[in-house]
């Protein structure tokens, strides 16, 4: 009987679930959307930041062109510095919530992007559900969310849809 009972807390809804390392969940993450966007834009040139986001921080003696903003380089005429996020458990309420998680992802992107001179972009995903992305600018395609007129919300597979000059900042001359 002691046994059975054993077999029955250590397998199914009983089970203490397997501890996720969310730093390994994060890097995953950010490779998966640098691949997104390299299939997208047929590239290679998306790739995670090297300290996730911080080179650029730790690294200030380098040439603007080499400064790397948000948690992927990109290519050097791309419009976003991109913030991946993965996992966090928001609220449907956060986005009414001063203090909310999201906040903190949209300011953390924001800071970076005028670091980096561009717009900032979210990407996010709660675990197991659709892939979203938070800009600061309307875009010509469905809407999931928009948040006091100046936060909107799409899907990522929608917003890899817009045509590449959305994405690309204008040649310089």
């Amino acid at each position: 009987m002691v046994k059975k009972m054993d077999d029955i807390l250590s397998h199914g809804e009983f089970a203490k679930k397997k501890r996720v390392n969310s730093r390994t969940k994060g890097n995953t993450f950010e490779r998966k959307v640098a691949g997104l966007f390299n299939k997208r834009f047929e590239t290679k040139e998306f790739t995670r930041s090297p300290g996730s986001g911080a080179f650029a921080t730790t690294h200030t003696n380098l040439p603007q062109h080499l400064k790397v903003f948000g948690d992927l380089i990109t290519p050097l005429n791309f419009g976003f510095s991109i913030e991946c996020k993965n996992g966090y458990k928001l609220e449907f309420d956060a986005p009414f919530k001063k203090c909310s998680e999201l906040w903190k992802f949209i300011e953390q992107a924001k800071r970076d992007a005028v670091k980096g001179e561009k717009e900032w972009m979210v990407v996010y995903q709660k675990t197991r559900r659709e892939t979203l992305v938070i800009v600061g600018k309307a875009y010509p395609i469905q809407r999931r969310m928009e948040i006091h007129g100046e936060t909107f919300v799409y899907t990522l597979e929608d917003f890899l849809r817009l045509d590449d000059f959305h994405f690309f900042l204008e040649a310089q001359p």
